[in-house]
């Protein structure tokens, strides 16, 4: 989750330091802990500072091998460079990210969004639909990741003045917002941001926060109830290490089982914001070793689930429309756990 908090809100250079001393302290983290502490430093306009963090994860000792999504680190490097009039090199990051054409929609988002920022909307619409031609799939309604691939694809073919195509309706159909995909990209809108004239950015402003407000609310706050999941071979293991345990987990159904409804009855309680940890054997046993306490205690199983949510472990619940369940089986949420 990348901040979006004004710099007069929070002090983005402190959090970007607090990200970075927390890396250290969770290694099996930093690619996702670097990468929030680079963004903070992006806000508090410290753009070659967060250079050298996206450089010190591609040069990790393993190499960029060894992250979870070098793509993605390569492609917020070069929307970064460019922000900073480093544009040979930014560009020359974004060829290579299109060229190694990642199945993750995420890079792909971020280097067509950096090539419209700069009025190259040629270049964003091949690269939009260059990742959408890979990852949108057949199915009725594609996977939820790709959706900011078809809505940035049709926000660029309306700068442009195209026609509408397939994908176009598709986006139209995804989007459920109260304003329709036309009038929020339509180029008067857009262009809007650009005015000189106060009055038409002060507007524009106002529109977009009344339309964005509540997403990036939700987006902003943590997650106060985060679920503990084990995947099956990790409960398997968990068990046969601390037989003890047995207790809270009599078998991976029921543990499952017992999630969705804790959920479900949180949120009709009210509760919002809620999310799913995962845990694993080794995480699970260092972090019982760094509070000095036995693995097999129970009580330890809730603050490991809060300190997982603390360093942004945590995946939104329910699933968005369309998304794969939350418990791994590979089936959509609808159709698994959401039934």
């Amino acid at each position: 989750m990348r901040p979006d908090t004004p710099a007069e809100n929070v002090d983005h250079t402190a959090e970007a330091a607090r990200l970075e001393r927390t890396a250290g302290l969770y290694p099996e983290d930093a690619e996702a802990l670097l990468l929030r502490a680079s963004a903070h430093l992006e806000l508090a306009g410290d753009r070659p500072a967060a250079t050298k963090l996206y450089d010190r994860l591609l040069s990790s000792p393993k190499g960029a091998g060894s992250l979870e999504n070098p793509s993605l680190v390569r492609a917020l490097k070069a929307s970064n460079l460019w922000e900073y009039d480093h544009e040979a090199e930014a560009r020359a990051i974004i060829d290579g990210v299109r060229a190694a054409a990642p199945h993750d929609p995420a890079p792909w988002v971020i280097v067509a969004e950096a090539l419209e920022a700069h009025d190259e909307l040629e270049a964003a619409h091949d690269t939009f639909t260059e990742g959408a031609r890979l990852l949108v799939t057949d199915a009725a309604e594609p996977p939820y990741a790709t959706h900011p691939l078809l809505y940035g694809r049709h926000r660029v073919r309306r700068m442009l003045g195209l026609a509408h195509d397939e994908w176009d309706t598709l986006a139209d159909t995804l989007h459920t917002m109260p304003i329709s995909l036309d009038e929020l990209h339509d180029p008067g809108r857009v262009w809007s941001l650009g005015s000189d004239n106060p009055a038409d950015l002060q507007a524009e402003i106002l529109r977009l926060r009344a339309e964005l407000g509540a997403y990036r609310e939700a987006l902003s706050r943590p997650f106060p109830v985060a679920m503990l999941h084990w995947p099956a071979t990790e409960l398997t293991e968990l068990l046969a290490a601390y037989p003890s345990l047995t207790a809270e987990y009599p078998s991976y159904e029921e543990h499952v089982t017992s999630i969705e409804t804790a959920l479900r009855e949180l949120a009709s309680a009210g509760a919002r914001h809620l999310g799913i940890v995962q845990g694993t054997v080794p995480s699970y046993e260092a972090f019982a070793a760094s509070e000095s306490t036995s693995p097999a205690d129970p009580t330890l199983l809730p603050q490991y689930a809060t300190t997982l949510g603390a360093r942004g472990r945590a995946v939104s619940w329910p699933p968005q429309r369309g998304a794969g369940c939350w418990c791994g089986s590979g089936e959509t949420y609808a159709g698994c756990h959401g039934e």
